[in-house]
């Protein structure tokens, strides 16, 4: 299986390029980031598609606005009844 192309606009890859970021590696560290927000990655495949720690990754995610933790609503409420509330 051959390697996918993605084409890109002009002006996104001129972005990139001033802001000093390779643009493979920047495409590939905003998808795992998305998969992982999205659920569909766990915090230790996406850790080691970065090559980076789970420990790190985790860290790297919350810098990026993407929490550990993504309970809502009632799995919220659950959690904390069954801690005790904190």
């Amino acid at each position: 299986m051959g390697l996918p192309q993605v084409e890109l606009d002009h002006d996104l890859v001129a972005l990139l390029e001033e802001l000093q970021r390779p643009v493979k590696e920047a495409a590939r560290e905003l998808i795992v980031l998305e998969l992982y927000r999205q659920g569909d990655l766990s915090s230790g495949r996406a850790a080691a598609l970065l090559g980076m720690d789970r420990e790190d990754f985790i860290w790297h995610a919350s810098a990026r606005g993407i929490p550990y933790f993504q309970l809502h609503g009632d799995d919220l409420r659950r959690e904390l009844d069954a801690s005790g509330g904190l």
